[in-house]
């Protein structure tokens, strides 16, 4: 843990992206208890610019634009972590028993992977969400549905790496069984990877719960960066704050978690030079 602090403490891109992803995390927790605030509050001051009474401005229906994109943290976080947590749950849990014990279990789940792979994700994850219904949790398993394969296969690579080395036929001459040479020594050894992985999955959950809100693909009673995106969309050139604000949100949520993650990925990884 040292040695890791120490190497990403020295990648200031991941190191800004970091503190930008823990402020989101305090922004969603001060939401979650700040009193008497209302996103969904309709105001006589519709579509108006940027000021110092709106800082970001207001929608077609006088709501304030900072307070909706404030809220609207808390439902891409909430859908980010779970989402990216579930599939990293199952993805290690599936590909590990696949590259440890081979056999048909591992052609079972490559199979099952290579068919969610295949698949255009968002054009599935459209398909399921409008079939299931567009509730928050449904949206949620849909892409923890989609994005499993990845870390799947990623630990899988490693599972199959780390289980050919020394210490692992050391420990199984002490007498350990099968299932608990898996879980506490090969799949704790296979982790680094993975770590990296579950953090681009965030970003990646964000953005697709972005766009199927966009859609009206989710549940009309929360505030969500994509269905504020798709409300301003109208009012490109009469409002254009309504559009770029929430646009800006997604795409500095996606960034920093894209480059958290590869902070962390080059931090876990000792053949990579610290930049």
């Amino acid at each position: 843990m040292p040695r890791f602090l120490q190497r990403f403490l020295a990648y200031r891109a991941g190191l800004a992206a970091g503190a930008y992803v823990a402020l989101l995390a305090l922004v969603a927790l001060v939401t979650l208890v700040l009193p008497g605030v209302d996103p969904h509050q309709i105001t006589d001051h519709a579509m108006v610019a940027p000021s110092a009474a709106h800082l970001l401005g207001t929608d077609e229906l006088g709501r304030d634009m900072l307070t909706g994109i404030l809220y609207g943290t808390q439902v891409s976080l909430a859908v980010g972590v779970s989402a990216a947590l579930g599939a990293t749950l199952l993805g290690v849990l599936l590909g590990a028993a696949s590259g440890f014990y081979g056999g048909w279990l591992d052609l079972a789940v490559m199979r099952i992977a290579e068919m969610f792979q295949v698949v255009p994700s968002f054009i599935l994850a459209a398909v399921i969400v409008a079939l299931s219904g567009t509730g928050l949790t449904q949206v949620v398993l849909v892409i923890m549905l989609l994005a499993w394969p990845q870390i799947a296969r990623i630990t899988r690579g490693e599972v199959l790496r780390v289980k050919q080395l020394e210490f692992v036929d050391a420990v199984r001459c002490l007498g350990k069984r099968e299932w608990e040479i898996l879980a506490a020594e090969v799949v704790p050894n296979a982790m680094a990877p993975v770590l990296a992985a579950g953090t681009l999955v965030v970003a990646q959950a964000i953005l697709l719960e972005a766009s199927l809100s966009f859609l009206g693909l989710s549940s009309a009673d929360i505030v969500s960066w994509g269905r504020m995106l798709n409300a301003g969309q109208r009012f490109l050139f009469n409002a254009w704050w309504m559009s770029v604000f929430p646009g800006l949100a997604i795409f500095l949520t996606v960034l920093a978690f894209n480059l958290l993650g590869d902070a962390v990925g080059s931090a876990l990884n000792p053949r990579t030079v610290t930049r």
